[in-house]
């Protein structure tokens, strides 16, 4: 990854754009975004974005042309090549996970290609699958585009973060920057385990269970909901931080 991003950085912008618009492109292209690191590729560009190489609306737009003509080739694709495409061993050996988007998109299509857009193992296949069961053009479209704009800047931000860091010494000299950090991941942390909790209760419910493990469900939705609320408090609290109130003016100059 070191020597991918010496080479990048020594590009000329317009490569730099066609370097986004191919890696969008590939990572929504059927079957092939399967064995690419996404979220790795697309945060070094945003590297590049936080240092001032590569300005933030062209890498959008750049991102957004990648994604939209990987989606609709991939619907082409399945539309065009059904028989085909569902004897490749690929498909056979991940039969389930076919099955399980066959019956998403059958039962909510809009939520399913707009969601999984942001889902490694099914961004390249929904919109392979949706033409593979001839899903209507306009239900597939709508959404798609919807997920291709929000996709974009979604998976640069990390790289983002990381540049502004890199470039700005006013910010990674400050003695309290590692308290920052593990604010964040603490913050990160509660969340996710206040969500899985909820989803886990939700599941318990639906199935008339009232106990997970040896606590009710509303004991378990108590904590759930508690370390959701302290993630959320600590969000607000941060933003009073030194470095963030540095981080966010820096953050506010790329997008204006």
């Amino acid at each position: 990854m070191e020597y991918w991003l010496k080479y990048i950085i020594t590009l000329p912008t317009i490569y730099l754009l066609i370097t986004v618009t191919i890696i969008a492109f590939l990572e929504s292209l059927a079957i092939v975004g399967l064995f690419l690191p996404g979220i790795v590729l697309m945060a070094s560009l945003g590297t590049l974005i936080g240092n001032g190489k590569l300005l933030f609306y062209p890498a959008w737009i750049a991102g957004i042309i990648g994604c939209i003509a990987g989606d609709w080739i991939s619907y082409y694709m399945g539309w065009k090549f059904k028989n085909f495409i569902s004897k490749l061993n690929f498909l056979k050996k991940n039969f389930l996970l076919l099955q399980k988007t066959k019956i998403a998109l059958y039962k909510h299509s809009f939520l399913t290609i707009l969601i999984g857009r942001f889902i490694g193992p099914a961004r390249p296949i929904i919109p392979l699958v949706s033409g593979m069961l001839r899903l209507p053009i306009i239900k597939f479209i709508i959404p798609n585009i919807i997920g291709c704009i929000l996709w974009p800047p979604l998976y640069f931000l990390p790289g983002i973060f990381t540049g502004i860091l890199i470039h700005n010494q006013s910010i990674t000299n400050y003695n309290n920057l590692n308290n920052l950090k593990w604010i964040l991941i603490f913050t990160i942390i509660m969340i996710w385990i206040g969500i899985w909790i909820l989803i886990k209760c939700l599941k318990k419910y639906k199935n008339k269970q009232t106990y997970f493990f040896i606590f009710s469900i509303k004991q378990t939705l108590f904590v759930g909901i508690s370390c959701i609320v302290i993630g959320l408090t600590t969000i607000i609290a941060i933003q009073y931080h030194p470095d963030m109130i540095l981080l966010r003016k820096l953050i506010i100059k790329i997008f204006i």
